[in-house]
């Protein structure tokens, strides 16, 4: 696992991307501080950015840090997820700008896959977690499902042994805005 996530993190830190396995599909990922690599995400997956994407953080602690106010609730979400979530946060900061939807919120996951975990707490930041796939097209579940312009397009290929026991679909998500209100978006 250390050579891998030593040339992870080599594309990491210098911009590129890195196709890897997370806790639930295949996905594209940077350094989500790094506004040159979000783009080059976005344009790979032939994607608008007024959508926003999802950033990946290591432990529950380092959320405050990209966004204004995480309510207590939030907490006891991710606590209680009996699968991967995805809560989207109002008022996101110390982000790339083009990960931030157009009405300043980000989704955030705190990752449970042992590599994930590995490359965000070596790197310091959130990376970009964004399916790997072409904008309208189904999110790969194996390596082998991921388009060819995809794995061409990254820096870096995780290995496929990394996999892992990840979900076979996406992420729940879940809004919290005002108060603590909760909205589910995805079951």
């Amino acid at each position: 696992m250390k050579d891998t996530l030593r040339q992870a993190l080599t594309a990491l830190r210098s911009g590129g991307l890195i196709l890897y396995p997370t806790d639930t599909l295949w996905g594209i990922g940077c350094d989500a501080t790094n506004e040159q690599a979000v783009a080059r995400v976005l344009a790979l997956k032939e994607r608008d950015d007024a959508k926003g994407l999802i950033v990946l953080v290591d432990t529950e602690t380092r959320i405050a840090g990209y966004v204004e106010e995480v309510p207590d609730i939030a907490y006891d979400l991710i606590a209680l997820a009996d699968r991967p979530l995805t809560v989207v946060f109002e008022r996101a900061k110390n982000l790339a700008h083009n990960i931030i939807a157009s009405d300043g919120s980000v989704g955030v996951r705190v990752v449970q896959h042992e590599l994930c975990q590995r490359l965000v707490a070596q790197l310091g930041r959130p990376i970009v977690s964004t399916s790997a796939n072409l904008s309208g097209s189904p999110a790969p579940r194996v390596l082998g499902e991921v388009d060819e312009r995809i794995v061409r397009g990254v820096d870096f290929v995780v290995p496929e042994r990394f996999h892992g026991p990840a979900s076979d679909r996406p992420s729940g998500v879940v809004a919290i805005g005002s108060g603590g209100l909760v909205r589910v978006i995805r079951e």
